[in-house]
């Protein structure tokens, strides 16, 4: 697997958050550059995870759901493995991230992209390779 980016779930989440403004207009141009270049962005299992029960809480319908994260299966995603978590610990050790986080980077680093769109890291700081932007910066 090589794409370009990597998406936090923030990222997603603000794509279809009606509530977000401009936020939410950066993370649909961002959405839409993943469609037309289809693999070149990156999700792994826990953004399509956390992205499930995020828009659960929001009370969308559960078929909707199911259905996006199976839209999101046709891009590279990065699946939950011994290999990430131990990965992510080690992400986790270096950098003094959250677990959470630090698996976000780690799934990033599988996925073989230089960039991870988020706005939860540092912006512009390069994590060993990945280096962390924030459109909404």
């Amino acid at each position: 697997m090589h794409a370009a980016r990597f998406l936090d779930t923030n990222i997603l989440l603000y794509a279809y958050d009606l509530d977000a403004g401009i936020k939410r207009e950066r993370a649909l141009e961002i959405v839409e550059q993943g469609w037309k270049q289809l693999g070149q962005t990156a999700v792994s299992v826990q953004v399509l995870q956390e992205l499930h029960v995020n828009m659960e809480r929001r009370g969308i319908p559960r078929l909707e759901i199911h259905q996006l994260v199976r839209d999101y299966t046709l891009w590279p995603v990065v699946d939950n493995t011994l290999s990430l978590l131990q990965g992510g610990i080690a992400e986790q050790s270096r950098w003094q991230l959250s677990l959470w986080d630090s698996m976000i980077l780690a799934a990033a680093r599988a996925s073989g992209a230089s960039q991870l769109i988020t706005e939860d890291f540092s912006h512009g700081q390069d994590y060993g390779g990945i280096k962390a932007i924030n459109p909404f910066v």
